[in-house]
């Protein structure tokens, strides 16, 4: 459930806060009040697309923070399998801070991305945005609805179907490249041949290019490491003499003269000891380094030769040696296939046949579900549609073979619907105005929220096209929903508005030049002075205040049952 939302510098929000209740929370206000601007600001913490012009003028950021409690304990285990913490109290608490080029979101205090915040969202809730509706006009989505109606079974069948489709597709893609005539043959065989024998004269061995390389600037560069060396020696401790090693040890002896007569001078004996032994060492190892550097010309030109062998064949085939080898073995593969195409194309042939079957066996089972599904889902359509205002309607599910199957089967979904007596059921793109389109998504909702794991269902504008009895029917409807999951809901409408659990009036007001948008929660007389804006009245008389007292009764009686 979507415990509270606090929104700061978004748009034409300075800083707001509401606690949203479990059952129906309806959000009203006057046109161009901000409403949407609410619920958009749900939408972008769980990872809807940020824009600076989002950020309230004047202001460096925005923030939207989303606290949820999660009342189940599945949704709490599919959220730590994400790798994002879950306390004990099942508290989840969503931030994101919106600034001008980017955007940095937390969930529970750790740091996450968009894709990670679109799979929580999909945990979470359901939003249902103003042209939602228009979605159902598109049979891929009628696919996605059914399939997710239809629960485990199908979900674990669509896996195991994308998974030996993508096989049959690469075999089926590995058996046309081998359907070439005998001089495409040849011509491949011909260069793979060259090509492994290429790699395979050249006798390459991992780390050896680093090697050379350490090997050839070593001798590139010998003449000045000798200088630098002997330049180093001669100053340290020649054999000539008048090195620092006998400046060293000249400076040693005079202070080894005193050093009996005070401790002091006996540690810096000690320290000027340490570093004659230094000295020596160094002047060791630099006369050895010196005899054994030594510039073999012939030497020089065969590591180069052997580097600009490897550097070409790096060009032609990988950026280092371990993948020019891997090359080699996928061309040694390739023609051990060419050389024996006819016995690869049947093996591939007949490869290619047992997965199809398995692809179809699979497409099958699918179907079945679908249809099993499809013939479920209509009969509670069906009644959630006549409760919804929708006189003696009728609605199935047609599926149709596709001539190819695909990933995720061999079915095209269509839901059609006929909402006059006697008239042939059609496909909702034909016949569903804007009014019955928000209507058959209610009444989906309603269906399929007992599949669904989501608590918390948010509609902007379900009620668009309607009035009168239909929209006394509609909020009843959402009423329903309301008892068995937390709804959100924006409104014009007086009678869904009546059926409010908890109501939230969202309001802009301009002071000082500047505008603002907030919302707080209404009770009481409060609630039917809303009610009466909404049902018209100007001014607030008495008889529309009564009016909207005896609406605000009569939703309260129809809930009791």
């Amino acid at each position: 459930m979507l415990v509270s939302l606090h929104v700061k510098n978004l748009a034409l929000i300075q800083e707001t806060e509401v606690f949203f209740g479990p059952g129906l929370n309806i959000l009203t206000g006057e046109t161009g009040a901000g409403k949407s601007i609410i619920i958009g600001s749900v939408g972008l913490a769980l990872g809807g697309r940020a824009d600076r012009d989002m950020i309230r003028t004047g202001e460096d950021y925005a923030l939207v923070e989303l606290v949820f409690e999660l009342e189940k304990k599945e949704q709490a285990e599919r959220i730590r399998a994400l790798d994002i913490p879950v306390e004990e109290d099942g508290m989840v608490i969503l931030q994101r801070r919106i600034m001008p080029g980017r955007s940095l979101s937390r969930v529970n205090g750790e740091t996450v991305n968009g894709r990670l915040l679109k799979e929580l969202s999909g945990i979470l809730i359901d939003i249902h945005g103003q042209h939602d509706s228009q979605k159902l006009l598109k049979p891929k989505r009628h696919l996605e609805i059914l399939d997710d109606f239809a629960g485990e079974g199908a979900a674990v069948l669509k896996g195991r179907l994308k998974e030996t489709y993508e096989a049959f597709r690469q075999t089926e893609k590995l058996l046309s490249e081998c359907s070439m005539d005998t001089r495409e043959r040849e011509r491949a065989l011909s260069l793979a041949s060259f090509e492994a024998q290429e790699i395979e004269e050249a006798a390459l061995r991992e780390g050896e290019d680093e090697e050379l390389e350490g090997r050839y600037r070593k001798m590139a560069n010998s003449r000045r490491i000798a200088e630098a060396v002997g330049a180093a020696w001669e100053l340290t401790g020649s054999e000539n003499g008048g090195g620092t090693s006998e400046a060293v040890g000249r400076a040693l002896r005079e202070l080894s003269s005193v050093s009996a007569y005070d401790e002091g001078v006996e540690q810096l004996v000690s320290m000027l000891s340490d570093i004659e032994g230094l000295l020596n060492e160094f002047n060791h190892s630099a006369s050895e380094y010196l005899s054994d550097l030594e510039f073999d010309q012939e030497d020089f030109i065969q590591v180069e030769e052997r580097l600009n062998l490897i550097n070409r064949l790096k060009e032609k085939y990988g950026n280092s040696i371990p993948e020019i080898l891997r090359y080699q073995e996928e061309r040694e593969r390739e023609i051990e296939r060419l050389q024996d195409a006819d016995a690869y194309r049947e093996k591939l042939q007949g490869k290619l046949e047992e997965e199809r079957g398995q692809v179809e066996a699979l497409c099958g089972q699918l179907s079945l579900i679908r249809k099993k599904a499809g013939e479920k889902l209509s009969k509670l359509l069906i009644a959630d549609l006549s409760d919804l205002n929708f006189n003696q309607v009728d609605f199935d599910v047609l599926l149709t073979k596709k001539e190819r199957p695909a990933s995720d089967g061999w079915d095209e979904v269509t839901f059609r619907i006929s909402t006059n007596p006697g008239e042939p059921k059609k496909p909702l793109s034909e016949v569903a105005s804007g009014g019955e389109l928000s209507r058959i998504m209610l009444a989906l909702k309603t269906v399929t929220a007992a599949q669904e794991d989501k608590d918390t269902f948010i509609f902007d504008e379900i009620d668009a096209g309607i009035s009168g009895k239909t929209a006394w029917k509609v909020s009843q409807k959402l009423a329903v929903l309301g008892k068995a999951r937390q709804v959100i809901c924006i409104t014009h409408l007086p009678q869904i508005a009546a059926m409010a659990d908890n109501h939230f009036v969202i309001e802009k007001k301009s002071e000082n030049g500047s505008t603002a948008t907030s919302i707080y929660e209404i009770k009481g007389d409060a609630v039917e002075r809303e009610l009466a804006r909404m049902l018209g009245g100007d001014e607030l008389t008495e008889s529309a205040l009564a009016n909207a007292r005896e609406l605000k009764e009569m939703a309260e009686n129809t809930k009791q049952y």
